[in-house]
């Protein structure tokens, strides 16, 4: 794989962390608010800015990331085979575009993990340890970005407490002028400038 420097300075490697956590801010608001078209908007927003993919893959991309939460967001009764196809369909997208080594299938598989740890914490379990969250963060983020995990550990760690903040927000009803709001944007900010520094290091 290529060093940092001699990619393009659009992609996975050089992205604006306060677009990006912004954008997944809303991608959240939007999902447990059942605001389908805020979902799109803000993963139309988290691929452009996060992948820098070229305007018709970005709105593909964020199709299948719209569809793959869809498919997930049911509960008990959601569709995990459906939601890691279609994280296969984008992370194939983005490997292709950028020419990334990786296996759009593994990706997925890791992808959709995190997924599932942090749906395990919100509903299913008493404890406040974010642990498994966080190693199954790092585990995408080392393969994705091809870094050691250590470096990508403090990115996951603030992407957790984001996910904290979130359900709590969720909990007590979903109500977007709560002030929890802002503070899981600032998190997601902090967890994305994290990880640009990881990833350029």
């Amino acid at each position: 794989m290529s060093s940092p420097s001699d990619r393009s300075p659009s992609g996975p490697w050089s992205f604006d962390p306060v677009a990006l956590g912004g954008h997944e801010c809303d991608a959240w608001v939007g999902y447990y608010r059942r605001d389908w078209r805020l979902v799109l908007r803000a993963a139309v927003g988290m691929v452009r800015v996060g992948f820098g993919l070229s305007w018709p893959a970005t709105l593909r991309g964020a199709w299948y990331v719209l569809r793959a939460n869809q498919a997930w967001a049911p509960y008990p009764d959601n569709d995990p085979d459906a939601t890691r196809e279609l994280m296969r369909r984008f992370y194939a997208l983005v490997a292709a575009v950028h020419q990334l080594p990786i296996d759009p299938v593994e990706a997925a598989r890791l992808e959709v993990d995190w997924w599932h740890e942090h749906r395990v914490l919100q509903r299913e379990r008493t404890d406040d340890d974010e642990s498994r969250l966080v190693a199954s963060l790092t585990a995408l983020y080392a393969y994705v970005y091809e870094r050691p995990a250590s470096a990508m550990t403090p990115a996951a760690r603030d992407r957790a407490l984001a996910m904290r903040v979130s359900d709590a927000w969720v909990a007590d009803g979903c109500d977007v002028t709560d002030p929890r709001v802002a503070e899981e944007r600032a998190l997601l900010v902090a967890s994305y400038t994290s990880l640009l520094a990881a990833v350029r290091h």
